[in-house]
C-alpha cells in the first residue's frame, strides 16, 4: 500500500517530479480520464501509452468533474477508490486528481513531452493540442481496444439486475422448509431499551440452545425485530448492525447459523408495512427463502409477536423472558408459553407436524 500511496500526488507535486525526470533525460507522457470501473480496455490503453514514455503521468477526473460533463449518477466508483486502482497499475508512475473538464491547466502546469489520448478522439477536437504543440510537445492518439467500456458494464449489470428481479435468471431456489421467526430483544437477548451499544448485549439463557435445536430439526432461523429507535433518531442503522454482529458472533460460536435478520427501522407514527405485527418482513422472508408459512412459528415476548403470527398464518409461541406477554398491545394468545426460548423450541419439536 505504501508503494501505491507514493504514486498519488497533487498536480503541483507531479509538476516537480516531471521537471526532475526531464532533467535526468526521461521522456514524460501525460494522459487523463475518468477510469471508472477499470476494464481491459483501460489496462491495454495505459500499457500502450507507457511504451511511448519513461514516466507516465495520469490525470484523474474528480467526482465533481465527471458529474459536470457526464452525469450526476456517475462515477460509480468514488475518486479515492479510482486513485488507488490506477496507482496499483504497473504502467502508471504518477496520478493526480483534477476538477476541470479539459486538460488545458494540466498541460500548462506539467508541460509533458508527449500528450496521449485514446484513439476515439481526433486531434482537432482536443483543445489542449495547440498548447502542447506551442512548446514543441507531441500529441499522440493511441488506438483504444474496442468492445470495452464502462457504460457497457453498467448496462450489463442493470440488465442482470432487472432479469433477476423478473425471475429470468435460472437460480436454483432453496428447498421449501418451515421457519421459526424469532424476536430479538427480550427473546434472544436481554431487553435493553433502544439497545445500540454492543457491550450491553447479553444473550438470554437457553436462547442459543433453543435456536440450535430448531436448526438441527430443519427449521429456517429468521430474526424479525422492530427498531423504532432508528426512526426516532436515538441511534443509527450502523449502531444496530454493530449490536447484531455481536449476536451473530455469539450464535456462530454456539454452532447456530441464522438464515436472515430482518428489521423495521420506522417509528410507530410512520405507519409502515414492515413494522410488526404487519407482515411485510415475513412476506419478504418467504420470497427469499421459499418457506412453508403454514408450518412456521413465531416466538416472542410480546403480544405484537403473537399478532404477527396470526396475521402471517403461523403458530404463535410466547416466552416469559422480556415483557413475558404483559405489554397488552394486542388481544392475541399463544399456542404455548415457555419459560425461555429453549423450552419454546422443545415444545415446537414435540408438537410440529411435518407435511
Amino acid at each position: 500500500m505504501a508503494e501505491i500511496a507514493k504514486k498519488i500526488r497533487s498536480r503541483e507535486e507531479c509538476a516537480r517530479l516531471v521537471a526532475e525526470g526531464k532533467s535526468r533525460g526521461q521522456r514524460v507522457g501525460f494522459t487523463s480520464g475518468s477510469f471508472d470501473l477499470i476494464h481491459p480496455g483501460h489496462v491495454l490503453y495505459l500499457n500502450e501509452a507507457k511504451k511511448h514514455c519513461d514516466l507516465l503521468v495520469v490525470g484523474l477526473n474528480s467526482d465533481h468533474s465527471i458529474q459536470t460533463y457526464k452525469s450526476k449518477l456517475r462515477p460509480v466508483m468514488p475518486e479515492q477508490d479510482r486513485l488507488i486502482v490506477l496507482s496499483a497499475m504497473e504502467s502508471v508512475d504518477l496520478v493526480f486528481l483534477f476538477d476541470e473538464t479539459n486538460n488545458n491547466s494540466n498541460i500548462e502546469v506539467l508541460k509533458p513531452d508527449i500528450y496521449i489520448k485514446a484513439g476515439d478522439y481526433d486531434k482537432a477536437s482536443l483543445s489542449s493540442a495547440p498548447l502542447v504543440e506551442a512548446y514543441g510537445g507531441e500529441v499522440l492518439l493511441v488506438p483504444f481496444e474496442k468492445g470495452h467500456s464502462t457504460s457497457s458494464i453498467i448496462a450489463r449489470i442493470t440488465e442482470l439486475s432487472k432479469a433477476q428481479d423478473a425471475g429470468c435468471i435460472d437460480l436454483e431456489p432453496p428447498p421449501r422448509r418451515p421457519a421459526v421467526f424469532i424476536d430479538r430483544d427480550g427473546t434472544i437477548v436481554e431487553f435493553v431499551e433502544y439497545l445500540h451499544e454492543p457491550e450491553k448485549l447479553r444473550v438470554l439463557p437457553g436462547a442459543l440452545e433453543g435456536m440450535k435445536l430448531l436448526q438441527q430439526a430443519g427449521f429456517r432461523i429468521v430474526i424479525i425485530t422492530n427498531q423504532p429507535g432508528i426512526g426516532m433518531g436515538f441511534y443509527t442503522k450502523e449502531d444496530f448492525y454493530r449490536v447484531n454482529r455481536e449476536l451473530l458472533r455469539a450464535a456462530s460460536k454456539a454452532g447456530v447459523l441464522i438464515d436472515k435478520v430482518y428489521f423495521c427501522p420506522h417509528s410507530k407514527a410512520e405507519q409502515c408495512l414492515c413494522r410488526k405485527p404487519a407482515t411485510a418482513l415475513v412476506e419478504r422472508a418467504n420470497k427469499e427463502l421459499n418457506l412453508d408459512l403454514s408450518g412456521s412459528y413465531v416466538i416472542g415476548d410480546m403480544t405484537i409477536d403473537l399478532m404477527l403470527a396470526k396475521n402471517a398464518g403461523c403458530t404463535p409461541v410466547l416466552v416469559r423472558t422480556g415483557y413475558g406477554g404483559q405489554d397488552g398491545l394486542y388481544p392475541a394468545t399463544p399456542e404455548f408459553t415457555g419459560e425461555d426460548l429453549a423450552q419454546a423450541a422443545a415444545w415446537i419439536l414435540d408438537n410440529h407436524t411435518k407435511p
